[in-house]
């Protein structure tokens, strides 16, 4: 008698537990300020230099979150910039694809997003310079990217997390990222979609009810990670 499982009798593979959700380490963080709030754009501020201002603050301290665990990050160890089931491509200026370890691809976010944030022609820090049209669209690239370094932290890298007594802080920036990109829709859900089991049990007390969906995603997400993606 075959199983239920498969069309072929065998059963699925368990999927992995994953730490990061443990309830134990999900209430920890660094502080209970409603990040809801912190998020949203002040009545006297310019949103370009709302959304220049955050993005600029994320990536620092993004970069900073990977910088603890970095010497775990090899590429013997993450042979693949992936996230659970789905793996990364970088792609250069001329489109190009290029498989690489984890540590390389976080290389590639890092550099090419220093180089965007100095660039006074993208983000301008001078008075009466005006931002370009284009800026917009960056943002969300750098975002997506963020989102990528972020969420490789967590599914490569939590223990390590947890053994440097971090994981509070990670869980504070997750939050508050998270909230950023939703409340400027600069990030696709879809792309957010695999971390979505994390997102609704971090977000959901500052966020309440998200206008995105949340709080279907993670079944959603379930049937997502059944094969290997890429991006």
């Amino acid at each position: 008698r075959k199983s239920k499982g498969k069309p072929n009798g065998k059963k699925p593979a368990p999927e992995e537990k994953k730490l990061y959700l443990e309830p134990e380490y999900t209430k920890s963080r660094i502080t209970d300020f409603e990040f809801k709030e912190l998020v949203m754009l002040p009545r006297e501020i310019d949103l370009n230099e709302w959304l220049a201002s955050n993005t600029t603050t994320f990536f620092h301290h993004i970069n900073l979150q990977y910088s603890t665990i970095s010497e775990f990050c090899t590429g013997e160890s993450c042979q693949t910039m992936a996230v659970c089931n789905t793996q990364y491509y970088w792609y250069d200026e001329r489109g190009k694809k290029i498989k690489c370890t984890a540590p390389q691809y976080v290389d590639f976010v890092m550099s090419s997003v220093q180089k965007l944030v100095t660039d006074e022609d993208v983000f301008p820090t001078k008075y009466g310079k005006e931002f370009p049209n284009s800026f917009e669209s960056l943002v969300k690239k750098i975002c997506k990217y963020l989102f990528h370094v972020l969420a490789h932290i967590y599914s490569s890298h939590f223990k390590e997390t947890l053994a440097l007594e971090l994981h509070g802080h990670l869980n504070t920036l997750y939050t508050h990222f998270i909230l950023f990109i939703r409340e400027f829709n600069l990030v696709d859900p879809k792309e957010t979609t695999i971390m979505d089991d994390l997102t609704e049990v971090l977000c959901s007390s500052s966020s309440g009810s998200s206008s995105n969906g949340s709080g279907n995603g993670s079944s959603n997400s379930a049937g997502a990670q059944n094969h290997v993606k890429e991006r």
